[in-house]
């Protein structure tokens, strides 16, 4: 089942099956996310959890036992219940099942909640943990935005903007997409821009940390910019299927990251994961603010 909501400036639609995004139009009708293709990347904009990405063998163990977890978890294939519907604002949730707990052994609760604000979309996370135990996971979004989304533009005249003087770090990866150790910096022009060149995803994605929690997707050539800000997310994915000159750029806020190559992970001792205490409450937020270029 697909809701809606929408102000003056922006209408949303998010789905039921994982809380993906299907659709961010402005008030003229111009779509900002990517549509998805049967021949690339199916997707749209998906929600990640309880884990970011790749699982060493889809395997990881905690107290002493194994389990098994396919990439980003089990939130993309999952049908999420109405809590509430408002014009601006939506609220799904999921909840674990025997099912969750075949892959997963927590009792939980998962919130999402949307709202627009003017011409801002704000992201809340919420997860309660109903267990009586520790919980570790990670979290994150995955949206693919239209690039180019004005007609007399091409994909090679955006750029991503991270503000001045910024230094992030690249955060290294083996061929196979696991973490291997080897964080790098990582250069932009000017300390500030990254050209989009559908070149630079031919090793899949760009994941940096130590960087401002912003930043925004544009072109000279048009009166938008898309900007992404996650205050409270330590590493941001940029990614389009490899190899391919597909018209989107993922723009991914993440919490954690991958396995280490070639180790299983035990789930405690994931440096990256968070943990929330029995009884305990996250949230986390981000955002999407559709916004007119200087």
């Amino acid at each position: 089942m697909e809701y809606e909501i929408k102000n003056a400036q922006l209408c949303v639609r998010i789905s039921s099956k994982g809380g993906e995004f299907r659709s961010i139009q402005d008030s003229e009708g111009t779509e900002y996310l990517w549509q998805g293709d049967e021949a690339t990347w199916i997707d749209r904009g998906p929600n990640l959890f309880p884990y970011i990405a790749r699982m060493t063998d889809k395997t990881y163990t905690f107290q002493g036992k194994t389990w098994h977890m396919d990439i980003h978890g089990f939130l993309p294939y999952s049908e999420m219940e109405l809590v509430s519907q408002e014009e601006k604002k939506l609220v799904l949730r999921l909840d674990s099942s025997a099912e969750t707990l075949e892959k997963y052994p927590f009792v939980f609760s998962l919130e999402i909640q949307w709202e627009l604000k003017e011409n801002a979309l704000e992201i809340t996370y919420r997860i309660f943990n109903k267990d009586t135990k520790t919980m570790y996971f990670g979290i994150g979004g995955h949206p693919g935005f239209r690039v180019p989304w004005d007609n007399d533009t091409e994909f090679e005249d955006y750029f991503l903007d991270f503000g001045e003087d910024t230094e992030p770090i690249q955060v290294g990866f083996s061929e196979d997409h696991f973490v291997i150790g080897k964080d790098v910096p990582f250069a932009l022009r000017e300390n500030r821009y990254l050209d989009l060149k559908h070149e630079l995803f031919d090793q899949d994605a760009i994941v940096l940390c130590q960087m401002p929690r912003h930043v925004v997707l544009t072109s000279k050539k048009c009166k938008k910019a898309i900007k992404v800000d996650f205050p409270k997310m330590p590493y941001i994915g940029f990614w389009h299927w490899p190899k391919t000159e597909v018209p989107y750029v993922c723009i991914e806020p993440w919490s954690s990251l991958p396995s280490r190559k070639g180790i299983v992970e035990d789930l405690e001792k994931q440096e990256n994961l968070i943990s929330l205490e029995a009884g305990g409450t996250y949230e986390n937020q981000w955002s999407i603010t559709l916004k007119e270029t200087d």
